[in-house]
């Protein structure tokens, strides 16, 4: 199973989340689930405009390469500009899992801050509650409860 996550702080939020997902179906990705939306305060800088986030669950079984390739052209596609590293965007998109695969060099895999993520935890938990990640090896609640109180508590599901 691999989880993509979709994130997007410019702009309609939602419309672009929703662009993104109608082109990854285009892409041949197949959207088996998709979580709630779920807004956070920015990160690193809260005085940025809040991201509106989503996990989307498939079983398309393309390399994590060609999905790489798939995800930049789509954020390209809908205006993402090359910026400096967690400033605004229009959309953003990552693989959060994939087959409870550890890939690391240019792509890593699970995603290396996922863990820490209020944003990606909590929808996935919405998608897969007995969900492990594969190189701690700790289930998903165990991963949400360590996260800062003030992180579980900020999120809002809309």
């Amino acid at each position: 199973m691999l989880y993509i996550g979709i994130g997007s702080n410019l702009g309609n939020r939602i419309n672009n989340i929703e662009k993104a997902k109608y082109l990854l179906n285009l892409n041949g990705v197949n959207i088996i689930k998709s979580s709630s939306y779920y807004e956070t305060l920015s990160w690193p800088d809260s005085s940025k405009p809040k991201f509106i986030n989503i996990i989307l669950q498939s079983d398309t079984k393309f390399s994590p390469k060609k999905f790489l390739k798939i995800f930049k052209s789509i954020e390209k596609k809908l205006g993402r500009k090359k910026s400096k590293k967690n400033s605004p965007r229009i959309c953003d998109i990552d693989i959060i899992s994939y087959s409870q695969r550890i890939i690391s060099g240019n792509i890593t895999i699970p995603h290396k801050r996922m863990h820490k993520r209020n944003f990606v935890l909590i929808p996935l938990y919405e998608l897969n509650k007995t969900w492990q990640h594969p190189k701690m090896k700790k289930n998903i609640k165990k991963l949400i409860f360590s996260l800062p109180i003030k992180d579980i508590t900020s999120i809002k599901q809309i």
